[in-house]
This record gives C-alpha cells, sequence and structure tokens, in this order.
C-alpha cells in the first residue's frame, strides 16, 4: 500500500488581494479535505490489511507484520481524526466570527442610513 503523505502545512497562499483572515479561513478549508483525503486513504489501508489478516494462511512473522501494519494505521486514522476535530472547530469558529463581523457592519450601515 503507498504511504499515507505527512502533515500538509503549506502557507504558500497566492498574494492576491484577499485579506489574511480570508486566506487563513480558506487555508483551514484545505487542510480539512487534505486531512479528509488522508484519513479516507487510511482506513482503505487499513481494509486491506484486514482481509490480508483474514484471508490465507500467513506465517507468523507475515502476521506480525500485518498486525504491526495494522497498528500503525490505526494509530494514523486516529490522529487525523482528532486533527480533523479541531479544525473542524477552528472552521466553526471562524464561520461564526465572520457572521458576527457581518452583522455588526449591517448594524452600524443601517444605523449611518437611517
Amino acid at each position: 500500500a503507498p504511504p499515507v503523505g505527512a502533515s500538509n502545512n503549506d502557507s504558500g497562499n497566492p498574494s492576491s488581494n484577499m485579506t489574511k483572515k480570508k486566506r487563513e479561513n480558506l487555508g483551514v478549508a484545505l487542510e480539512i479535505d487534505g486531512l479528509e483525503k488522508k484519513l479516507s486513504q487510511c482506513r482503505r489501508d487499513l481494509e486491506v490489511v484486514n482481509s490480508r489478516l483474514c484471508g490465507v494462511e500467513l506465517s507468523s512473522e507475515a502476521r506480525r507484520s500485518l498486525e504491526k501494519e495494522k497498528s500503525s494505521l490505526m494509530n494514523k486514522a486516529s490522529n487525523y481524526e482528532k486533527e480533523l476535530k479541531l479544525l473542524r472547530q477552528e472552521n466553526r469558529k471562524n464561520m461564526l466570527l465572520s457572521v458576527a463581523i457581518f452583522l455588526l457592519l449591517t448594524v452600524i450601515y443601517a444605523y449611518w442610513a437611517l
């Protein structure tokens, strides 16, 4: 099975006229997408290992190797899930902050327009 990639902390966002906060929010969303893909690949790899373990007769060395790989994949999946949970919380917080700022600006605009 192909190795699952390392954490993607790519900060090479294009320097356009987007605000820093908007780029940061976009970065969180992209990071979530990347982690979901890695988690999905990790789970597929885990299914392959499980099917090999349940399939044909294996030597004790091959079985140990597969059990070790299974354990490693389970740890990796667990770490991805924890990281995803934190990123989703951050994304939710950023969204609520954006809504609050929008509402504040709407109230200020309505006040000045009247």
